[in-house]
């Protein structure tokens, strides 16, 4: 008996939202700010990829689906690096004395 691939796949995209729900409520909130870090620094490695699959493709047409899903890659990235940032700074500010 063969599983179908599409099966397999998607089994394996569930399991993971399970598991990383579980490993990102589970972090305590001092490591939260390096663990962001090493988010944003995750999120700049998609946008390269993602900028290369924006402009993939031959010149006469920009609406590939892969220029396409190449773009929308590259502004969700982007949404995430920087809201990724303002969340590191915010913690950063908890952490530091109130000046009187």
């Amino acid at each position: 008996m063969e599983i179908d691939p599409f099966i397999f796949r998607l089994s394996i995209f569930i399991l993971s939202i399970f598991v990383g729900y579980y490993v990102v409520w589970s972090v305590t909130p001092s490591l939260h700010t390096p663990l962001m870090s090493v988010t944003n620094a995750i999120s700049s490695v998609i946008i390269v990829g993602a900028i290369i699959a924006a402009l993939a493709g031959s010149s006469e047409s920009f609406f590939e689906t892969s220029n396409i899903f190449g773009f929308l890659a590259i502004i969700l990235a982007a949404v995430n690096i920087f809201g990724g940032f303002l969340v590191t700074q915010r913690m950063l500010q908890m952490y530091k004395k109130k000046k009187k």
